[in-house]
């Protein structure tokens, strides 16, 4: 039996007191699409923060490639092949388009596992077009569509094998949800397993092969996406 890239077991993990994940189990196989729904405060943003080394875990463990991540730090973990988008997308806004890639581009290169990147800024250029059109505009001038596609060119930049992305279309126009779903799905056919936090239920089904719903930190659904009706979703999401 072929071994997950990514493995969850029992993963737990507390503000103080306060647990934001509780037991989290899954696992995902090398190019494959998971999606994870759940309200705000379900504990989806935390449990990102766990895998790529963030926030600590209290208890359980994150398996990448067959070896455990528990208490390797975020930079080594970047460089195992974890890289994160994270929600609000957290581009230097006064650097200029260009810069932020170059900024990613000069780390990564220094840090990069051997071998030749398969990404570069030409191809992050060649896969956004609308980032050619704005790089020597600064980051606060341009759009919140291409500033999501900034935040997922320089997670590319860490070649990485597993990308986290952390709402992915939150606050972006229907038209610019499109463009960047469908560069998703050509990093995917690329060979990258995509991890994703979604707040629109039909398109975390329509895109990912599997699916899990947090509620209150723990898991209240999962399984493969194509054997759950969109009403059943929605009751897990809701509680």
């Amino acid at each position: 039996m072929t071994e997950p890239l990514l493995r969850v077991e029992g993963l737990a993990a507390y503000y103080g007191q306060l647990p934001a994940v509780r037991e989290v189990s899954f696992a995902i196989d090398t190019g494959g699409a998971l999606a994870v729904i759940g309200e705000n405060g379900a504990g989806k943003t935390t449990l990102f923060h766990s895998i790529c080394g963030l926030h600590g875990a209290a208890t359980g463990d994150v398996v990448f490639a067959g070896e455990s991540l528990r208490g390797v730090p975020a930079h080594a973990i970047v460089r195992r092949g974890i890289a994160l988008v994270p929600e609000g997308r957290r581009i230097f806004p006064s650097l200029t388009v260009d810069e932020n890639l170059r900024v990613a581009e000069d780390q990564h290169r220094r840090t990069r596992r051997a071998g030749a990147p398969r990404w570069t800024r030409d191809r992050v250029y060649e896969l956004f077009p609308d980032l050619r059109a704005a790089a020597r505009r600064g980051g606060h001038q341009i759009s919140g569509g291409q500033q999501q596609m900034l935040a997922i060119g320089r997670a590319l930049l860490a070649d990485p094998r597993l990308m986290l992305l952390d709402e992915v279309s939150l606050g972006l126009s229907p038209a610019m949800v499109k463009i960047v779903y469908q560069a998703l799905a050509a990093i995917r056919a690329d060979g990258m397993t995509l991890v994703f936090v979604e707040q629109d239920v039909r398109r975390s089904l329509a895109f990912s092969d599997d699916l899990i719903c947090l509620h209150k930190g723990s898991v209240r659904l999962a399984g493969p996406s194509q054997a759950r009706s969109l009403d059943e979703v929605r009751r897990a999401y809701f509680g």
